[in-house]
């Protein structure tokens, strides 16, 4: 037997429970993997609380790294022994070993360990396409991220600076300031005291940024949108304050003709060819030095209730493995 997360209603924290479970043979396209790490990422609190239905009884998590044990029939490319790493639905990471099917892992390279992978397959995926695809930023460009001492911010934060770009982030507080300037941006706002907008007219001479990047939600979107410059780009990727509120599209023609886009990382990695050039490039440049991981948080994953409320009451900051 083996060991997971559980829960059967959606709730707070306390509807997890570690159960034992079977983990069977793959089956034809599957692997079996025994995991080593698996991220936390708030998209599992979306699934636990209700905020995004899913059948139950049913699993948390959706990505980890480890070894893969089993291999089923007509799978190639992979055999017993390699480091893989996953982001994927259904929700079901939350375990010791799990299987899944082939098409949805990735080897690991050499130069990542087992929690490094873990830790930005959706993180760093994210990332990556925010930055390379949604609005592909170059040098020169000044861009507005929240949630900058975050898992996704983080990662956004050192990418941009790499690509040669002015890095604008929110933050809680001084020491997630601190933080989020030491990886890359370069105006942390303390949103609890400082007006972001004004912060942004001034600090662009009153031009505005062409993209912001909003995880929050409804506490910021007004603010988000007073950030943007004509034909600026409103990118809502997360929900963590509450849904947005109904979208006036006559608002956004008023500001200045700005674009509104609600991506996911399911989205675009939804083609294999486009999930191994994604996770190629983030593999390289976290191996690079450009970007570093900032695993800042570690628990045991019979302990995940407690990792997410600390998550979701804002007590985090980079990424969190739980070791199973």
């Amino acid at each position: 037997m083996s060991k997971a997360i559980r829960y059967d209603r959606a709730g707070g924290p306390e509807v997890m429970k570690w159960v034992d479970v079977e983990v069977g043979e793959p089956g034809e396209g599957e692997v079996r993997i025994r995991q080593t790490a698996v991220g936390l990422n708030y998209i599992d609190v979306y699934f636990r609380n209700g905020f995004y239905p899913q059948p139950l009884p049913g699993g948390l998590g959706v990505e980890a790294a480890g070894e893969v044990t089993a291999v089923g029939p007509d799978v190639a490319g992979l055999r017993a022994g390699d480091r893989v790493a996953y982001v994927a639905r259904p929700p079901g990471a939350y375990a010791q070993a799990r299987v899944l099917a082939a098409e949805k892992v990735v080897k690991v390279p050499d130069a990542l360990s087992d929690e490094a992978a873990a830790s930005i397959m959706l993180q760093g995926l994210t990332a990556q396409y925010l930055l390379r695809r949604t609005y592909r930023v170059k040098a020169g460009d000044t861009i507005v991220i929240h949630a900058a001492a975050g898992g996704v911010g983080l990662l956004v934060c050192q990418w941009a600076k790499a690509l040669g770009a002015t890095v604008i982030g929110t933050v809680g507080s001084d020491e997630k300031a601190r933080i989020a300037q030491a990886h890359g941006c370069d105006y942390p706002v303390v949103y609890t005291r400082e007006d972001l907008a004004a912060r942004v007219r001034e600090i662009t001479n009153g031009a505005g940024v062409l993209v912001v990047y909003d995880s929050i939600g409804k506490d910021t979107f007004t603010a988000s949108l007073d950030c943007l410059a004509p034909l600026g780009m409103f990118v809502s990727f997360g929900a963590a304050s509450g849904p947005l509120p109904p979208i006036d599209a006559s608002e956004l023609a008023g500001r200045g003709s700005l674009f509104f886009t609600r991506p996911t990382a399911f989205t675009y990695i939804a083609k294999r060819g486009d999930y191994e050039a994604m996770s190629a490039e983030l593999f390289e440049v976290v191996a690079s030095g450009k970007v570093k991981t900032a695993i800042n948080q570690r628990y045991a994953l019979a302990d995940a209730a407690k990792a997410h409320a600390d998550l979701e009451a804002r007590r985090t900051t980079g990424s969190t493995i739980l070791v199973p």
